[in-house]
């Protein structure tokens, strides 16, 4: 269980000043529905007003300047295409792992032109043991498209993006917002922890997003649009570093005497996770592993796996034909007619 107590006061980036505020029911829209409390300011939601949000944002800011990790698509050192490869590598994905990939694949295909251009195998074989092997050929999906039917270069709307092959709403958002430099609130789990924690007092759901969770999050985003991206990445970065989901590190948490979660002593914290972790040990998950793996390791990509050698791989031959049949379902392996497999071309 994770210890909620809060820390002493003391630290720079506190305001000494600062009156957690009342709860109430509901969010606000921002605005002029927002409801005003007196002396000129706004109640932006639960009790927070523009000023309270002024002080937060001032205490986030300076928390990522300092904490944020170098990664190689930040700070303006990666395209638009690199931003939206390292989003989809990224996806269930941790980030120290997804670095070297991105940066590997980057290097091979550094736009969707020569992406759409390699081979199935090639992008296959690249992807290694990044996971969920499907979203390297969906990517590379995603290439084809950009290039057929915008010339190579990714559209600049929301629209544009989520009607590509394999691109939902969260990727289209942070292209839009750490690409673009466009104002759209970017909602994964780790923002949906942290807003919620803070100014509803409770624990997040799992699932997909509430509509009640994105009311908050465009409440209280930046007006400001180049704010409103530092804003982004400093509540994603938050939440996978610090406001975690089951042991929150209060004493690095630049939030941690606003929030409200942690005043009422972390209630119910991690109870609401979609599902616990899953075992990996003799999963089809393991087994389609092991033959994408075998595949990847032949000398050359055209070549194939006898059936003598597949069945090798794995003791359970029924598990095994039904892994084979899911990955040929995926696109992602070939069955020939003497049943050996090979890397699609």
């Amino acid at each position: 269980m994770a210890d909620c107590r809060i820390p002493s006061r003391g630290f720079g980036w506190v305001r000494s000043d600062f009156v957690v505020p009342r709860q109430n029911d509901g969010v606000t829209n921002e605005g002029d529905d927002m409801a005003k409390v007196g002396n000129g300011m706004h109640e932006v939601v639960n009790g927070f007003t523009t000023a309270h949000l002024e002080t937060m944002k001032a205490e986030l800011f300076e928390w990522w300047d300092t904490n944020a990790r170098d990664l190689p698509w930040r700070f303006g050192r990666a395209t638009p295409w690199g931003i939206l490869v390292s989003e989809v590598m990224s996806q269930q994905t941790q980030m120290s792992r997804v670095v070297p990939y991105w940066t590997d694949w980057m290097a091979m295909w550094p736009d969707a032109a020569s992406l759409a251009a390699a081979s199935s195998a090639e992008v296959i074989t690249a992807w290694g043991r990044l996971g969920y092997p499907r979203r390297s050929l969906r990517l590379q999906e995603c290439a084809c498209a950009v290039v057929e039917r915008y010339g190579g270069e990714l559209p600049k709307t929301y629209d544009g993006l989520v009607a590509l092959p394999g691109i939902g709403d969260y990727t289209a958002s942070a292209v839009m917002s750490f690409a673009f430099g466009e104002r759209i609130a970017v909602i994964d789990t780790n923002v949906r922890r942290v807003l919620w924690r803070t100014f509803k007092g409770e624990e997040s759901f799992g699932g997909a997003a509430r509509p009640e969770e994105r009311e908050l999050a465009n409440a209280v985003l930046p007006r400001d649009p180049a704010e409103s991206v530092t804003w982004n990445e400093a509540l994603i970065e938050l939440g996978a570093l610090v406001c975690t989901a089951k042991n929150p590190k209060i004493d690095e948490d630049p939030w941690a005497f606003e929030s409200l979660f942690y005043a009422a002593g972390c209630p119910g914290i991690g109870q609401k996770r979609t599902r616990p972790r899953q075992r990996f040990k003799g999963t089809n998950r393991q087994v389609r592993g092991l033959i994408l793996n075998a595949l990847r390791n032949l000398s050359d990509a055209g070549t194939t796996l006898a059936r003598a050698e597949v069945e090798a791989l794995w003791p359970d031959h029924v598990q095994l034909d039904a892994c084979i049949a899911s990955l040929d379902e995926d696109g992602l392996i070939e069955i020939a007619a003497d049943g050996s497999l090979r890397l699609p071309r």
